[in-house]
């Protein structure tokens, strides 16, 4: 991972919540809200919230009672997220770095991320940080998103993207949010952390949008790739997203499109 794939700033946030996430973070948000909600946690924090695409799905699940810390190293996704929310007494946002959690030891139930694990430094130090913040038998529930091959759209941008750059192509989405999918390595790195209960899933659902041209936009600006592009020529932005929006829309149609796109879905117990 570079330096630049973690910076989600600018006009980044906006894209990446009113266009990435309900192309392909929507579906999975609620099936992470679903497996949180279904122990009836009186505690939650949630590590790397961005957008807040979980916030929202998992809010109205929670008892009234509950106390939903919310949380991420980045603090303008969180401001992002905070804004989209409305008012919830229940929910407290903190900006936290996952690998140096500000919480006391044993102070939740449940810990959630979701699609996170993949920017974190060291991972080890991160699970490390979850299961020392949990209750005895507290659960982590996180995803992530399986090798960028499973996930049709992903990679159609990134090999339209490669042919503007064939000396030195942009690779942020295979690199970092496709990049941790390594089942056994997911599990030693769990175990390193102290959990003894590790249960990992593959989940496979279908990408939907209403044109080829959402898509490439969506990837283009609503993630780091833009970081990528802009890096090598911030002159070619645009036409970075006219490339993608051809190898979609050959591959698939002008819109409305769809892909299937795949993530592993884990929850490990102390």
């Amino acid at each position: 991972m570079t330096r630049r794939d973690a910076v989600f700033a600018g006009s980044i946030p906006k894209f990446y919540d009113t266009l990435l996430a309900p192309l392909i973070f929507e579906a999975y948000a609620a099936d992470l809200a679903e497996l949180v909600a279904v122990s009836s946690p009186d505690s939650v924090l949630e590590t790397a919230a961005g957008s807040g695409v979980v916030t929202r799905a998992l809010a109205p699940r929670l008892s009234a009672g509950a106390r939903y810390v919310v949380t991420d190293l980045n603090l303008p996704m969180l401001n992002y997220a905070s804004s989209r929310q409305g008012a919830d007494r229940r929910i407290e946002w903190r900006q936290a770095d996952a690998l140096d959690l500000p919480f006391d030891d044993a102070s939740f139930d449940v810990v959630c991320c979701q699609f996170g694990a993949m920017f974190f430094p060291n991972r080890t130090v991160a699970y490390t940080e979850a299961r020392r913040t949990l209750r005895p038998r507290g659960r982590f529930i996180f995803n992530v998103w399986d090798r960028i091959e499973e996930n049709v759209f992903a990679d159609d941008v990134t090999n339209a993207v490669a042919t503007m750059f064939p000396h030195d192509p942009p690779r942020f989405l295979a690199r970092t949010p496709h990049g941790y999918h390594d089942i056994a390595l997911i599990r030693e790195e769990l175990s390193r952390a102290g959990f003894s209960d590790i249960e990992i899933e593959t989940h496979e659902k279908v990408s939907r949008a209403n044109s080829a041209r959402d898509v490439a936009t969506a990837y283009c600006l609503g993630t780091p790739l833009r970081n990528d592009i802009e890096a090598r020529d911030a002159g070619l932005l645009q036409v970075a997203i006219d490339r993608a929006t051809m190898a979609i829309a050959n591959r698939h149609g002008e819109g409305p499109v769809a892909g299937r796109i795949q993530a592993l879905v884990i929850v490990a117990t102390g």
